[in-house]
Parts: structure tokens; C-alpha cells; sequence
């Protein structure tokens, strides 16, 4: 007998970093060629050593640790992150405008719930982060997809001729997953305006903020007093302070949002976990100057790559920032077999852009993301090498 299975469930396309990670089973890499692993950019090392000591204090000593806590997080969080993101965006957030998830893509999830239904649209920026469009396929949502063009920049004018009254929100990335660019805080102000005009939300997953190359507020939405209602803004804690593990998002959203969206975390897991919170919030208080050299090394790292590419005249580099690096590849390969055969023959394992965007985009099959957050500068060196001596 066959049990029933869901439609949209069998048409979401299987996890990419899944699928990848399938290619180098039952592949050897000699010593003097180790893999070089460009799929995932979640940091692979573990918190400092100070944060490791505050969650163990914690979970020896603070029996509240174990226990249930509040559906929309911790309140010292919850104010922690309104305080800075006020300070830091120079606007006015409320504790009670601020939700902690169990993760970034948590967080989405959450927000979605309360915003569209099935044979709704949301605009995509293509090449799109593929956890966004699976969940909108999961729901049975029409993903629209907004083509970006060479320079990975959506355009809000662009995005207006998509809207129809079935369209609920825009979401943006930035820096980009996986383009790696900034958008501009011009771009980011248009959007907005676009979506207050029109009646929809604006979602910015700013997941990659603390490895922006600019100085001062990327932009001033929340500097606008207007924009409950309109923006909702959504952020991981998982790369700043390496609390991958430990699943901890965060949603900043008007009151009344918020209330709808407890109604769907209380559902999917009651609360966030208590030590990834507490966790987090350490890392706030405490750990500034130790994110302010993580964010140098990230830098020091694209720099690396961004001149490593001058080796590689044949290819074209459309977008690098925060972790990742997208590119254009010169090969007659669709990009899924370039992949990999990059697995096998050079010793590099990394996404192909058809992961990225709409089944048959032709652009996808000319394009690569590199997620370079986990290899220094000698690393990337190296995977130069290796890219500049492939032939198919």
C-alpha cells in the first residue's frame, strides 16, 4: 500500500546542500589534494571559548535553561535586539516588536505563515536563496521571479510590472544569498516605498549584516517612521557567533504581526531553545570587538578571492560579499555537470547556479556560487589554482 503524500512536498525540489553533499560519497582525495569545500558557508567551527563557557554556566547552573520558555523568546533578548538594531538602523524598535525563532529560516517560515496562502505570489530576486522558494513551494505559493541582470542588483521599477492582486510581499536578501552583493540602501528605500504603495510586505533577511564591507546603517528603513506595517525584517545570530547548532533567528515586525506569527511558532516547536538565547545574547553584550575581527577576517577573505579571480580572465565575477562569491563560468558544461565533475577532477565541491533560480533559466547554467567564508586566504589560493588549471 502507498500512503498518500502530499503534492507540494513531492514538487519542492530535494535540499541543494543535501544534494551536493551526495556527490563526494564514495570519493577519495588524495593528501596532497584534499577537498576544498565552497557549498555551505555555515561557519564550521565552534563558538569562542568565552560564549562555550556562558552557554556551560548556563546549562549547569540556570534550571530555567531546560525548561519551556516564552513562545516569542527570551524578553532580555528580545530587548537586546530592539535596543541595538534602534541604535544601529537609527530608528525606534520595541522589545514587543521583536520575535526570536529557531533560526533564520524559521523566522521566514513564521512570517510567510501570516502573510500568504495558497495561489498567493511572492516576488523572488533571482538567483534566489532556495530555502525561501522551497517553503513557498511546500505552501503551494506562486514564486515570481525578478530577474536581477549582470549586476545582481533587483530593480524596484522592474519589480512594480510583477505585482498583481494576488501578490503579498517582496522579499529581498542582503548581502545577498548567494550573490554576495549589497544592495544599495537607494535599492532598499524603493523597494519599500513599492511595497507601501501597494499594500504588500517587504521582507529583508539582513542574515549577513555583520559581514557588510560599508560602515553606518546599510539603510534607513527603520529610521522611517512608518515602517510597521510594511517592513519586516528578519536576521540569524548563526554566523556572527557561530550558533549554527544552536538554531537562533530573530524577526522584527510590527506588534500585531508578531501575534499572528506566535500563533505559528507555538505550534511548530512552543519556544526556541533557551541555551542558543542565552547564548546569543551573551554574545551581544560581550563579544563586539570579537565580531568586529570576524567581520575583518571575511573581509581579508573576499579581497583574497575578489583578486584571486584576476588569475581567471575567462571567468566572470558577478557578485562577491559576506560568504559567497557567484560567477560566471566559461565552460560548455551546464553547470549542474561542471559541478560535478569539479568534485571528482579537482577536488572541489560547490553549488551550481541552477540551484538558484527557475527551472530552465538559462542563466543558471552558466553561473556557480562559491561560499568562501571557511577558507583563508591560502585556502582560496589554492582553489584559484584549481579552477584555473580545469579543462573539460
Amino acid at each position: 500500500m502507498t500512503l498518500p503524500l502530499n503534492p507540494n512536498m513531492k514538487a519542492t525540489f530535494p535540499p541543494p546542500v543535501m544534494e551536493a553533499r551526495r556527490w563526494i560519497e564514495g570519493v577519495t582525495f588524495p593528501p596532497d589534494r584534499p577537498l576544498i569545500n565552497v557549498s555551505q558557508a555555515a561557519p564550521m567551527e565552534p563558538p569562542p571559548e568565552e560564549l562555550r563557557a556562558a552557554l556551560a554556566e548556563a546549562a549547569l547552573n540556570d534550571p530555567a535553561a531546560h525548561l519551556y520558555g516564552p513562545v516569542l523568546g527570551l524578553p532580555a533578548l528580545r530587548a537586546e535586539v530592539a535596543a541595538q538594531w534602534s541604535d544601529a538602523y537609527g530608528g525606534d524598535i520595541a522589545a514587543g516588536e521583536v520575535a526570536i525563532t529557531q533560526g533564520c529560516n524559521q523566522a521566514f517560515c513564521a512570517v510567510m505563515e501570516t502573510i500568504a496562502e495558497t495561489g498567493d505570489e511572492v516576488i523572488l530576486p533571482t538567483p534566489w536563496y532556495f530555502n525561501h522558494k522551497m517553503w513557498l513551494d511546500m505552501q503551494n505559493i506562486a514564486c515570481v521571479p525578478l530577474a536581477t541582470g549582470p549586476g545582481l542588483i533587483p530593480d524596484a521599477e522592474a519589480a512594480s510590472r510583477l505585482i498583481t492582486e494576488r501578490t503579498r510581499a517582496i522579499v529581498l536578501v542582503t548581502p545577498n544569498n548567494p550573490g554576495g552583493v549589497e544592495y544599495p540602501a537607494a535599492t532598499l528605500r524603493a523597494f519599500f516605498d513599492l511595497a507601501q504603495e501597494r499594500g504588500i510586505a517587504l521582507i529583508v533577511d539582513e542574515t549577513y549584516r555583520d559581514f557588510d564591507a560599508r560602515t553606518g546603517a546599510p539603510h534607513d528603513l527603520f529610521a522611517d517612521p512608518d515602517w510597521r506595517g510594511t517592513l519586516i525584517h528578519l536576521y540569524s545570530f548563526s554566523k556572527a557567533y557561530r550558533l549554527t547548532g544552536h538554531r537562533v533567528g530573530a524577526v522584527v515586525a510590527d506588534a500585531e504581526r508578531l501575534a499572528e506569527v506566535e500563533k505559528f511558532l507555538d505550534t511548530v516547536a512552543i519556544c526556541p531553545g533557551q541555551l542558543g538565547q542565552i547564548g546569543a545574547l551573551w554574545g551581544m553584550r560581550n563579544l563586539k570587538q570579537w565580531v568586529a575581527g570576524e567581520r575583518a577576517e571575511i573581509l581579508a577573505r573576499r579581497a583574497a578571492l575578489e583578486a584571486g579571480f584576476g588569475r581567471l580572465p575567462s571567468w566572470n565575477l558577478l557578485g562577491v560579499g559576506a560568504f559567497f562569491a557567484y560567477a560566471e563560468h566559461p565552460f560548455d558544461l551546464p553547470s549542474p555537470e561542471l559541478a560535478k565533475r569539479l568534485v571528482t577532477e579537482a577536488g572541489v565541491l560547490l553549488l551550481p547556479g541552477t540551484m538558484f533560480m527557475p527551472e530552465g533559466d538559462r542563466a543558471g547554467g552558466c553561473q556557480l556560487r562559491i561560499a568562501f567564508a571557511n577558507i583563508d586566504a591560502e585556502g582560496i589560493g589554492r582553489l584559484i589554482d584549481r579552477l584555473a588549471a580545469f579543462r573539460p
